[in-house]
């Protein structure tokens, strides 16, 4: 699994809910098979309102998104609990969203499906950077980089977690750490 990812970011405030990453009406989509699965990441952030976040995550009549990155504020996958979110950010292709803060339960979420990175910062980014801006967020080095200004931002370590997104989710890791048979 790569440890560098590089590219756009798409940026989003405070409180941004798991019915704005997923609205329910998707929630029938099954994940394990894979069309709806790909389908899912075509509704990923679509229940944002569109007058602060005119520029849409996947955009019209695509299944994937062009930002691999999003960068976010406090407190980041609130409200219902549904593993349905971080599979449709994952399934449009982000890999790592960069937040102050994560409600617990997507933090858990990204973790067990292996679907992104769920990094945090202390730095309020989501004021700093702006959607379509070029960042490369290295885990190993911990930090994430402007590439137009080279201003360089600290993350918090991931610890314990980080091998089991590497591994591509809780099952997977617990098959190739043993804990489970294969």
């Amino acid at each position: 699994m790569s440890s560098v990812f590089s590219g756009p970011v798409y940026v989003v405030g405070d409180n941004i809910d798991t019915d704005q990453i997923i609205p329910a009406q998707y929630l029938t989509l099954v994940p394990t098979i894979p069309a709806e699965y790909e389908k899912l990441g075509a509704y990923a952030l679509c229940g944002l309102p569109e007058s602060p976040y005119p520029t849409r995550f996947v955009a019209k009549d695509k299944l994937d998104s062009e930002f691999a990155i999003i960068i976010a504020g406090r407190n980041f996958g609130c409200g219902s609990s549904r593993e349905h979110a971080p599979i449709a950010l994952g399934s449009a292709g982000c890999r790592v969203v960069v937040a102050e803060s994560f409600a617990r339960i997507f933090f858990r979420n990204a973790v067990a499906t292996g679907e992104l990175y769920p990094c945090e910062t202390a730095e309020r980014l989501c004021d700093a950077l702006t959607t379509g801006e070029v960042v490369t967020v290295d885990l190993d080095a911990g930090t994430v980089t402007v590439k137009a200004t080279g201003r360089v931002h600290r993350l918090k370590p991931l610890g314990d977690v980080r091998p089991v997104v590497d591994a591509g989710g809780l099952f997977n890791y617990a098959r190739k750490s043993g804990m489970i048979s294969a």
